[in-house]
């Protein structure tokens, strides 16, 4: 896929400043895969495509090297890593161990606008679900786990996590082919223990969710070989 089918030019930016959005386009466009995993890409290219000068370009390439989407050598190629599985287990064990925290810290608040919040996302993630929007589904995803931590007061701890869970974003993109009902089912379990300051079911419900992603592993590195790091799918092999 050329970078040219791939990528649009971002919307200027109100309060962020352009690199920030380029940032943002870029990333979702990782995490999409419309940049694919191994795929080789450039300043000069990128910034050509999204008609911006090519600093905005560089800094976002900086920030996404630091959160592991890019390999950057300058003056010689930069490549969109692959996935690497030993990452994504590293970050789910980060995402858990924080995301638990919070929706048990969220149970105790009594915020009638967080649930009401969390009521409105649902709806519109079984709109997108029925319309088979991955990419609506996936960011109404991330915004019922963002809301759950701002809610409990964490809004900090979602900042970490974001950090973190660049690799594992990817993986649960993919799973989106087939598991949106297993996620929205998960995300309504979570939310009925939160609504009724269920501490231990929330946090039942949220290691559950989370833990899925293990499930899938063996099913992606299969059907998406391509996407993985050569150790990873060596491994595979007797």
């Amino acid at each position: 896929m050329s970078v040219e089918m791939a990528l649009s030019p971002p919307p200027a930016p109100v309060r962020a400043t352009m690199a920030d959005a380029v940032y943002q386009d870029l990333r979702r466009a990782i995490l999409e895969l419309r940049l694919k995993p191994g795929m080789r890409i450039s300043e000069a290219e990128i910034a050509r495509q999204m008609g911006v000068s090519r600093q905005p370009v560089r800094e976002a390439f900086i920030r996404l090297a630091r959160i592991g989407y890019l390999n950057v050598q300058p003056q010689r190629r930069t490549e969109i890593v692959k996935i690497s599985v030993e990452e994504v287990l590293h970050a789910r064990f980060i995402r858990e161990a924080l995301e638990v925290a919070v929706v048990r810290q969220a149970c105790g608040a009594g915020n009638a606008a967080l649930i009401d919040e969390l009521t409105d996302n649902l709806a519109r993630q079984r709109a997108a679900q029925e319309a088979d929007d991955r990419r609506e589904f996936h960011r109404l995803d991330d915004m019922f786990h963002r809301l759950i931590a701002e809610g409990a007061g964490c809004g900090f701890a979602w900042a970490l996590i974001d950090d973190q869970k660049a690799q594992l974003d990817r993986m649960r993109f993919l799973t989106l082919s087939y598991g949106q009902p297993a996620v929205y089912d998960d995300h309504f379990a979570i939310f009925e223990a939160l609504r009724l300051g269920d501490a231990a079911g929330a946090e039942a419900a949220m290691r559950l969710h989370l833990g899925r992603i293990i499930k899938h592993l063996e099913r992606l590195k299969s059907e998406f070989a391509e996407y993985f790091e050569d150790g990873d799918r060596a491994a595979e092999k007797p």
